[in-house]
């Protein structure tokens, strides 16, 4: 699998087509733990409009730039694998306090799509104010952000609670794209997450792209690359230099949501060494075969692996706060 932190998003021209092919899985919930807390019917009472408000915002800001699904499918990742899911990557660095934002692989602009979780803020706490989480909007947008792409749709558990401070050396701890197998499946299991929720979360690599520097070593010297793609790969990234140049981790269909990954992955064409580890004569051979072959399986899958994720370690119950503002916490004074 590429590792979440180690991948960046590329512009793309924006497909409203892909709108209209989405398929809707149904997923059932089972509560667990903190989880029992958490229920798709959360803001049934107090916020019965969040749900559209986040899919406006979110349906507007992928026709503009599709990278944008991408980039908010990415900030859910990288949240859920710090503490939980706690939206404590959205808070900005502050004077006395450094953020997620600036630490580790999320440095230098390697994520993005921030802007877009405060407008959707915006549109929430104007409808109803001090009600939803941040973590929660985050939830609801990748879910939104995957459909919008072309993929499958869920009902997202909410009442999770927000974080009230950043976690950066959480961060440095991100899995990175040169892991093995056995490696990325010891940090899914550190979060609770089995070898199947590894194999269909790591299909979120169907869409956006990769640095060079993310990839150089597998496509020059791993001997589990086509020949034909790491010549193709090695055309877009030299053996030095050039570490920002941009390579699509789907090159067939980079802008929709489907299983392109998987037969990439069975043809030696999987962009990252930690994607290729997922079909190399290992445990997860058989599901990547599954998944290549059986789209329908894929998005329930994935559905279903990415409510295991959002069940990460929640903030539920007086634990944490309701955030104003998602840059912000509320012991901190909000900058204009």
């Amino acid at each position: 699998m590429a590792s979440f932190p180690s991948v960046s998003v590329a512009r793309a021209r924006p497909r409203p087509f892909l709108l209209l092919a989405a398929a809707v899985v149904a997923v059932a919930v089972l509560a667990r733990g903190a989880h029992a807390q958490l229920s798709a019917g959360f803001y049934s009472a107090s916020c019965p409009t969040v749900h559209g408000a986040v899919r406006q915002v979110m349906s507007q800001a992928v026709i503009n730039d599709t990278r944008t699904g991408a980039a908010i499918l990415r900030l859910f990742f990288h949240d859920c694998f710090v503490n939980g899911c706690d939206a404590s990557l959205l808070l900005d660095d502050t004077a006395t306090t450094p953020g997620e934002k600036s630490s580790g692989p999320n440095a230098g602009g390697s994520t993005f799509g921030f802007d877009v979780i405060d407008n959707i803020k915006t549109q929430v706490e104007a409808a109803c104010p001090g009600t939803v989480s941040c973590a929660d909007i985050l939830a609801l947008a990748a879910r939104d952000s995957v459909n919008l792409l072309g993929g499958p749709s869920w009902a997202v558990p909410l009442g999770r609670r927000d974080a009230t401070a950043p976690d950066p050396d959480g961060a440095r701890t991100l899995p990175g794209p040169d892991l093995d197998l056995a490696a990325l499946v010891s940090a899914f299991a550190a979060k609770g997450l089995t070898s199947r929720d590894l194999a269909a979360l790591s299909g979120a690599h169907t869409v956006g792209m990769a640095r060079c520097v993310q990839f150089r070593t597998h496509v020059y010297c791993d001997a589990n690359v086509s020949p034909a793609f790491a010549t193709q790969q090695r055309q877009l990234c030299p053996a030095s230099g050039g570490d920002a140049g941009l390579a699509p981790l789907d090159p067939l269909t980079p802008n929709e949501f489907d299983n392109g990954y998987y037969r990439n992955l069975m043809s030696g064409a999987g962009l990252l060494r930690s994607d290729q580890e997922l079909f190399n004569n290992g445990q997860l051979d058989s599901l990547v075969r599954l998944y290549s072959a059986n789209p329908a399986a894929f998005s329930a899958d994935f559905a279903a692996s990415m409510i295991n994720l959002g069940n990460v370690s929640p903030l539920t119950g007086s634990s944490g706060e309701i955030r104003l503002d998602c840059r912000v916490g509320r012991a901190q004074p909000i900058m204009e």
